[in-house]
């Protein structure tokens, strides 16, 4: 009988201390999501997190969180990114041979913010890469560039040199445009 007491003894706390590690486990598990998510939060008001590629990750974590504390910061992540030129600086990376216009992207954020439709999506790089492709805004600023004088050295070129120009700049603004809207495989909107 004795045995069977010391027995039953060992496998209570046995029992008992495997239990344990599977609620602790869950708890340092939960703790850890939330340490990163204010992690996250931290790096993302402080501009830590500074390239579409970086922002989109985040974007995709919290997504899978459910979380609505985490809307506010990223949505001032994305404006912050699109209006700290940070998004220029990646399309101008993407378009060496013919630098990405700033006054395209000047009037793609002017739409953006006189449009009522923008309220749609919290994402205002993604409304800003989209208002580009859909108001074609490439061609327009393209042939505007192909035209200045200091595009030719400050003499007038032939009118096929500057269609020509025009269309090389269409086609490195657009390649760009493309691989960054990439970035998203569905629009972010409500």
């Amino acid at each position: 009988m004795a045995l069977a007491t010391v027995a039953a003894a060992h496998t209570r706390p046995e029992t008992s201390s495997s239990a344990a590690p599977s609620t602790t486990t869950s708890r340092s598990s939960e703790d850890r999501l939330l340490a990163q998510k204010r992690a996250m939060i931290a790096a993302l008001s402080e501009h830590r997190i500074n390239t579409i590629g970086e922002l989109r990750r985040v974007e995709r974590i919290f997504a899978t969180l459910g979380s609505p504390d985490v809307t506010q910061p990223m949505t001032a992540a994305w404006m912050y990114y699109v209006n700290s030129n940070s998004l220029l600086t990646e399309l101008r990376g993407l378009t060496r041979n013919y630098p990405f216009s700033s006054e395209c992207l000047d009037e793609a954020k002017r739409r953006v913010h006189a449009d009522p439709a923008s309220n749609r999506s919290w994402n205002y790089c993604w409304l800003v890469l989209a208002k580009t492709h859909t108001d074609r805004l490439i061609p327009a600023f393209a042939r505007a560039q192909a035209v200045r004088p200091e595009m030719w050295g400050g003499t007038m070129p032939a009118v096929p040199l500057v269609a020509r120009l025009a269309e090389a700049f269409v086609e490195e603004w657009s390649a760009a445009l493309a691989q960054l809207l990439r970035f998203w495989e569905e629009a972010p909107v409500r």
